[in-house]
C-alpha cells in the first residue's frame, strides 16, 4: 500500500493505493470509515487491478470539511482526484460514498463501471444531527458513536453493548467529528434524479439483504434503485449494511465479479 496526496482548493486529501494492473478502481468510503477500514476489502479483491481507497475529507490525514461543506464538495473532490488518476476506472461507493460516486458518474463518461453498496439520500439520519452536535460540542464521542448507531442507523441495545466490548469502538470514535455536518449535508442535498437514468457506466447497486426494504438502509436503497432502471440490483445473502468490516471477502466476491466483467 502507498500513500497519493491531493491538493484541491487549499484542502490536502490523502488515499490509500494497492498497485497493480490495469483499470484502477477507486473506492469511496461513507461515514464512520476512512481508508484503513477498507484494507480487508481490498486484501480479499481477487483482481489485478490498481485499488485507491479515498481518505475523504474530515478524516486524517485529510483536511477538515471546511467551510461551506455541503455534498457537492464531496463530488468536487472526486472529480479532483479522478481527474489526477488520469485515465479509464472503475469506480465504487458504500452508503454516503455511494451517493456521492453515483452524483459524480452523472458527470463523467470515462467510467468502466459504478458500483453502490446501500446508498444513502435525504431524507437519512435528520433525528440524529442536532444531539450529535450537542455531543461533539461536550467532547462526548462515546455518546456520538452511540447516537449514530442507534438514532440514525437504528441498530439495537445489544448491539451496542457489544460493540463497547469490540476493539473497533475506539476506532469509531475519532470518526464521529465529521459526522453532523456530513448528516445535514446529506439532508440538503437534491440528488440528480432526472440524470441517474442517463449515467453512461453499466450501474451495479448492491443490497444487504438483511436490510431489504427495511428502514433506513433499505428505504434509502429503495429510493436510489427507482431513479436507476438500468441497474443490476445484486442482493448479498446474510448481510446487512457493514460487509466490509463483517464479511469482507464476500462484498470483495461482489465486487471483483463486477470489475472482472468489464470489457
Amino acid at each position: 500500500m502507498r500513500i497519493l496526496r491531493f491538493d484541491r482548493g487549499g484542502t490536502t486529501l490523502f488515499a490509500e493505493r494497492r498497485d497493480g494492473d490495469g483499470p484502477p478502481l477507486v473506492m469511496v468510503p461513507g461515514v464512520m470509515s476512512d481508508a484503513r477500514s477498507w484494507r480487508p476489502v481490498v486484501d480479499a479483491l481477487n483482481l489485478p487491478n490498481p485499488v485507491i481507497v479515498l481518505n475523504r475529507r474530515g478524516r486524517l490525514p485529510s483536511g477538515p470539511l471546511g467551510a461551506g461543506y455541503s455534498v457537492r464538495t464531496e463530488v468536487d473532490d472526486l472529480h479532483y482526484a479522478l481527474d489526477s488518476v488520469g485515465e479509464d476506472m472503475e469506480l465504487f461507493g458504500w452508503s454516503y460514498g455511494g451517493l456521492i460516486a453515483l452524483e459524480a458518474a452523472t458527470e463523467r463518461s470515462d467510467l468502466l463501471s459504478v458500483v453502490a453498496y446501500e446508498p444513502v439520500s435525504a431524507p437519512f439520519g435528520l433525528n440524529a444531527i442536532e444531539p450529535l452536535r450537542d455531543a461533539l460540542d461536550n467532547g462526548d464521542l462515546d455518546r456520538a458513536v452511540e447516537i449514530v448507531k442507534r438514532t440514525a442507523a437504528g441498530y439495537s441495545a445489544e448491539y451496542l453493548t457489544a460493540l463497547r466490548e469490540d476493539p473497533v469502538w475506539p476506532v469509531l470514535r475519532p470518526l464521529t467529528h465529521p459526522l453532523a455536518d456530513e448528516l445535514a449535508a446529506i439532508n440538503a442535498h437534491q440528488p440528480a434524479w432526472n440524470r441517474y437514468a442517463d449515467i453512461k457506466a453499466p450501474v451495479t447497486l448492491l443490497l444487504g439483504a438483511r436490510n431489504e426494504d427495511k428502514p433506513p438502509y433499505g428505504t434509502a436503497f429503495n429510493a436510489l434503485a427507482r431513479a436507476l432502471p438500468q441497474a443490476r440490483i445484486v442482493r448479498m445473502s446474510g448481510q446487512g449494511h457493514l460487509a466490509h468490516t463483517e464479511a469482507p471477502d464476500v462484498l470483495a466476491k461482489h465486487l471483483a465479479d463486477v470489475v472482472a466483467a468489464q470489457p
